[in-house]
């Protein structure tokens, strides 16, 4: 007899970008050359400065348990640099530091819904959204964007897919998968419903360091009085410090929610590394130099993908504001056969793409949005160049 597996976990979608990445891996296991644009991590190996910190933290012995929401001093750090870049206070005992912003979002969702209620969601979304939203009982709205808004949800749509039992908004600013960006107004707009309709939200801001051509981030609690008691921020160090496989997540969230958050997290995961801890904390309270030239570089990678692109007939991309991933429009190709392979939708695309050219892309359909491929400029110029020659190839131009 087999052991059963739960309606849950059998429900659950596996990662498409994981999944995509795992191919790609494969292939290169075979001694294949992969131009990999799946996966969204930095290609920058973490600062000096952060290693040397995780070094000195073990050489000092800081391998125990720490409390289980996290250092007190990295608490204390998160809470200042929010202060210092949004002009907004929160005590240190309001910031609950995760294995990760994945699990920041499972806590937020774990601690706050309740089965049967809804969560707002604009599509395109990121792939683990919608499964952990799930997982936490309650159901996932998705509410559709277009292209040529920017994949922005309108205050319209917003209030159109509010019910009864509508519970919090969640919201990506930068977006990934799309790399575009909310306005201070726009954002303005959907805080005036949120406190209208007396909901909560989950803002997602990982990527609010990674913002292009001067634009100006506005961090959700800062909008609106009275926001910062029904907002949970999720936010972490893999992105502005390219410490992805560290681990290390924060929320800023009401103390009453900070305070659940960290007992389940007791319950769960106990604290996070100790060693990453420590060395999250040397990045946040440390030279931040290394911010401005990796963003910099992303930008310089930014500007060659949206050219690129544009110069490849049939494709089409809303502007790239923020973060590191352009999200074409590859509908026009769809129904033709490159090479002898019939391609109908965005996940053959993508297979074909990695089989036929050995590059490494991430369907729309995972993201909730059909027709489209997101990739990752998370990766050299070399590794772009010879990546957008082969789907120009792939795509017969």
């Amino acid at each position: 007899m087999s052991i059963a597996i739960s309606r849950i976990v059998q429900g659950l979608e596996p990662s498409a970008t994981l999944a995509m990445s795992a191919k790609a891996k494969e292939l290169k296991a075979q001694g294949k050359t992969v131009y990999d644009l799946s996966v969204g991590e930095p290609d920058f190996i973490t600062p000096q400065h952060i290693r040397d910190a995780a070094a000195a933290a073990m050489k000092a012995g800081h391998t125990k348990y720490t409390l289980a929401s996290g250092l007190p001093e990295l608490k204390k750090a998160v809470a200042d640099k929010y202060k210092a870049d949004y002009g907004i206070e929160y005590p240190a005992a309001q910031v609950v530091i995760s294995n990760g912003a994945k699990h920041s979002l499972h806590n937020a969702f774990f601690t706050t819904l309740n089965p049967g209620d809804e969560v707002i969601i604009p599509a395109p979304y990121w792939v683990s959204y919608a499964e952990l939203v799930k997982l936490s009982g309650a159901v996932p709205v998705i509410v559709p964007t277009e292209e040529s808004q920017g994949f922005k949800m309108t205050a319209a749509a917003f209030e159109r897919a509010i019910t009864a039992k509508t519970r919090m908004l969640l919201l990506c600013n930068p977006s990934n998968p799309t790399g575009t960006m909310y306005s201070r107004s726009e954002l303005e707009m959907l805080a005036d419903i949120v406190i209208a309709k007396n909901l909560f939200v989950v803002a997602d801001e990982i990527y609010d360091t990674l913002v292009y051509d001067n634009r100006q981030f506005a961090s959700f609690p800062t909008l609106r009085s009275g926001l910062q008691d029904r907002t949970i921020v999720v936010n972490g160090a893999s992105k502005t410090y390219a410490m992805t496989g560290w681990r290390v997540g924060w929320t800023l969230s009401p103390a009453n929610v900070a305070q659940k958050m960290g007992g389940l997290q007791s319950q769960e995961t106990s604290n996070p590394c100790s060693i990453s801890q420590y060395a999250a904390l040397a990045a946040i309270t440390g030279p931040q130099n290394c911010v401005a030239e990796m963003s910099a570089a992303f930008a310089q990678r930014r500007d060659y993908v949206a050219k690129r692109i544009a110069e490849i007939e049939g494709l089409s991309c809303a502007e790239m504001q923020g973060a590191f991933y352009a999200f074409f429009n590859v509908k026009k190709h769809l129904g033709r056969k490159p090479g002898s392979v019939s391609v109908t939708n965005s996940e053959q695309f993508c297979l074909e793409l990695l089989t036929q050219k050995q590059t490494a892309a991430v369907m729309g359909s995972a993201f909730g949005c059909e027709g489209y491929v997101r990739a990752s400029f998370a990766a050299g110029l070399d590794v772009l160049k010879e990546a957008f020659d082969r789907i120009a190839e792939f795509v017969g131009n």
